[in-house]
């Protein structure tokens, strides 16, 4: 779907396609039809957007034969869909039985993790569609936090300086530009936006820059405002949003909470718990941890990366940061600019609920109303075909 803000900006906002499982270009396009379509449908809209999350097999592919892209480019245009992003966080591997910190590897000091991308970006740069003004590539951050010693990070640096220069010649060749937005997430080296500051800094600001998780976000108890004005002022734009929830227990002591917190500790994705002891965030790298006694439970909420559905509540007494994702949105849209025009809605999790929806095509659309009425609310009016 897209939408256009007061200062003409179109802002994109779709679903991200993570949430399928497909590792191979047949999946792809088969998921497309089976679920991206019927989600359209669900929507009543002749338009919507699809972040793929295309594994590095199917990359590679796609990457070679121009034949595949123009097929892949002429099933998302036959099924009313367009892709203006791409998922390149996971490498491969996404739904396997247990994922945890493997979605972190290949990292940034790893010569893989570039050529990915780059490939990734050159995909992306043939997909958007004709009237896109850019497109954008979402990745992880940097790496998780160990190991990595100094000789890691400088390999990653130059990585970056080799990303930049690749970009521009991309968009040399093609006339297309994509951004590449690294994406701040609990336990890895960059987790927040004042760690973002830090280690992104200073990079070219045209190709570079932060894809903003609002769940990650949440985790990390960073006030919205608050890091939106620290990535502005260091010249960090935000190239994409990842429109997410994550769940809060407000009393982690509740063994009503406890029982509930226990029924979302699964083995699959890694589910990292904070909570701000007076206003310092204390954490433990997975749900299972904080209930093993990792986490005090009488100081304040948990907050635990366990991307919820935008829409509904979890199972009672736990909650949702929705309302932060709320101001995530005022605060990047609800002004004189639009300061973000790709948002991208990655619940990921469905299949890893307790108890998983028999209509996840009806799931999905009901997140993504929920997100259409968020912007319209902000003064952003559909932009129909």
């Amino acid at each position: 779907m897209r939408f256009l803000h007061a200062d003409g900006t179109t802002v994109h906002l779709g679903y991200c396609s993570n949430v399928h499982q497909a590792e191979d270009l047949k999946g792809v396009v088969s998921q497309l039809a089976s679920h991206a379509e019927p989600v359209r449908e669900r929507l009543g809209v002749d338009r919507l957007g699809i972040g793929l999350w295309l594994a590095r097999p199917v990359v590679t592919e796609l990457a070679a034969d121009t034949g595949s892209l123009k097929r892949l480019k002429a099933e998302l245009r036959a099924r009313g869909l367009e892709t203006v992003t791409l998922n390149a966080f996971p490498y491969a591997g996404f739904h396997r039985e247990v994922v945890k910190k493997d979605v972190y590897l290949p990292d940034w000091a790893d010569e893989a993790r570039l050529e990915y991308t780059l490939d990734c970006a050159r995909v992306l740069a043939a997909l958007l569609p004709d009237d896109a003004e850019r497109g954008s590539v979402s990745t992880l951050p940097l790496a998780w936090r160990t190991p990595w010693p100094d000789w890691r990070a400088e390999t990653a640096r130059r990585a970056l300086h080799r990303l930049t220069t690749g970009l521009a010649a991309l968009e040399a060749w093609t006339g297309r530009r994509i951004r590449v937005g690294f994406e701040p997430e609990p336990g890895c080296v960059v987790e927040t936006t004042a760690q973002a500051v830090r280690e992104l800094g200073g990079l070219d600001p045209d190709r570079l820059g932060i894809c903003l998780d609002a769940c990650h976000l949440a985790v990390q108890f960073e006030r919205p405002a608050t890091a939106l004005r620290r990535l502005a002022d260091a010249g960090l734009p935000v190239v994409k949003l990842q429109a997410s929830c994550a769940v809060e227990a407000h009393d982690p002591a509740d063994p009503a909470a406890r029982a509930a917190l226990r029924r979302l500790a699964e083995p699959r994705f890694l589910h990292q718990t904070r909570t701000a002891i007076v206003g310092t965030v204390h954490g433990v790298d997975d749900l299972s941890d904080a209930l093993d006694g990792g986490l005090p439970q009488t100081t304040g909420p948990w907050r635990v990366h366990f991307h919820a559905p935008l829409h509904t509540e979890p199972e009672p007494p736990l909650r949702t940061t929705a309302d932060q994702l709320g101001r995530v949105l005022a605060g990047l849209l609800g002004g004189p600019s639009a300061d973000c025009d790709h948002i991208e809605v990655e619940t990921y999790t469905w299949s890893v609920l307790p108890e998983p929806p028999a209509d996840l095509a009806g799931g999905i659309a009901a997140e993504l109303a929920w997100a259409r009425d968020r912007l319209t609310g902000l003064g952003l009016k559909e932009d129909h075909p």
